[in-house]
């Protein structure tokens, strides 16, 4: 379905809706949901409730991340939906660009490191022992010599806070613009977090019918 361009969302492209779900695209910089303080309160999910009153939260992307969103529109699919997140029947892919050469051979690998609040620098988050199970897979698709970096497909396997950057960081290739986990030179490099939710796939979750959404990264 292609639904018809919602004035007031002019930069929160919307993707699709029906009775059960929106599917946005967030532009990076966009809070997902609000935050402490009022300057703070801007977020995607108060834009689109401006317009769908009935939207729900159900994920959310780093405010520095960009990508596909999905909001569900009633108590009903916003359950069913969680549901089917926490059992790891959402399949979310992203891309990212990140610092250093990698091999493009196109083979999957995957990072296995719990991840904890970092307490002192909180909200950042860090490898460590008694942290929660973490697992991402990632294949590097091409390389860029001349700017020293490499582009990956990354797919997390569980749901943790910052976990792509963390990962990536971990494996010594942080994702460039990481404002966060990267070194000065390594921000210096992209002047944003070049990380983008691409695709996303789950069952609808009134009707039963596989769906699926792409969205090409800008970068």
């Amino acid at each position: 379905m292609n639904p018809p361009s919602s004035p007031g969302l002019a930069d929160i492209p919307l993707l699709y809706q029906d009775d059960a779900l929106l599917v946005l695209n967030k532009p990076a910089g966009l809070l997902s949901v609000p935050g402490r303080g009022a300057d703070k309160q801007d977020c995607l999910s108060a834009r689109v409730q401006a317009h769908f009153p009935d939207a729900l939260v159900v994920h959310r992307l780093d405010m520095a991340t960009s990508g596909l969103l999905l909001m569900a529109r009633s108590a009903d699919a916003q359950r069913a939906i969680n549901h089917a997140f926490a059992e790891g029947r959402v399949e979310k892919r992203y891309v990212a660009q990140v610092a250093g050469l990698l091999e493009p051979d196109g083979m999957w690998r995957t990072i296995d490191l719990p991840i904890a609040v970092d307490w002192p620098r909180r909200p950042l988050r860090v490898i460590h022992a008694d942290g929660k199970a973490s697992q991402t897979r990632w294949r590097c698709v091409a390389q860029d010599a001349l700017r020293q970096c490499s582009h990956l497909e990354l797919e997390p396997l569980t749901g943790r806070s910052h976990q792509l950057r963390v990962h990536m960081h971990a494996l010594g290739h942080p994702i460039l613009g990481d404002a966060l986990y990267a070194t000065a030179q390594v921000q210096a490099m992209a002047p944003r977090l070049l990380l983008h939710a691409c695709t996303l796939s789950l069952v609808h979750p009134h009707t039963g019918t596989p769906m699926h959404w792409e969205c090409p990264a800008d970068f």
